[in-house]
């Protein structure tokens, strides 16, 4: 998933209907597809092209992004799938157990936000270090 913030959205929004119709998917679209199937509470965006691309969510109106959150899931599991960083797939697979795998990943989700927060404010790369013990942390309690 690469372009800028309308062309992500435009992902989304067309694997949405493609699902919807019954066509064919990309290996992508299916993925984007199970997690808005998901997320019942996103549908009636979704299910409205030009809504859904012109939507604001500034911080400021309490309301989260939905594309955001979703791009964040598709991270965690994409994350998990490959096991980078190192030790995250044996997290995921932990919390899952414990909490279901949605929870789990919204969980995680903090910590991966916490994460690219600290590193866009610095200029830097995430820590992996620290996301990773953010990670633990949520597998000890």
């Amino acid at each position: 998933m690469f372009g800028d913030r309308d062309q992500l959205r435009e992902q989304f929004v067309q694997a949405w209907e493609k699902g919807r119709s019954g066509q064919p998917l990309q290996p992508l679209e299916a993925a984007l597809v199970e997690l808005i199937r998901e997320h019942p509470e996103y549908h009636g965006l979704l299910d409205d092209r030009e809504r859904a691309l012109g939507a604001e969510f500034p911080p400021e109106s309490g309301q989260s992004n939905p594309f955001l959150h979703l791009a964040m899931h598709l991270s965690i599991r994409e994350q998990a799938g490959t096991d980078r960083p190192p030790g995250i797939r044996a997290i995921h697979q932990r919390l899952s157990d414990r909490l279901g795998a949605m929870e789990a990943e919204h969980r995680m989700i903090e910590c991966l936000g916490r994460a690219l927060w600290e590193a866009q404010r610095a200029g830097t790369q995430p820590d992996e270090t620290a996301y990773l013990e953010c990670l633990q942390r949520l597998v000890k309690t």
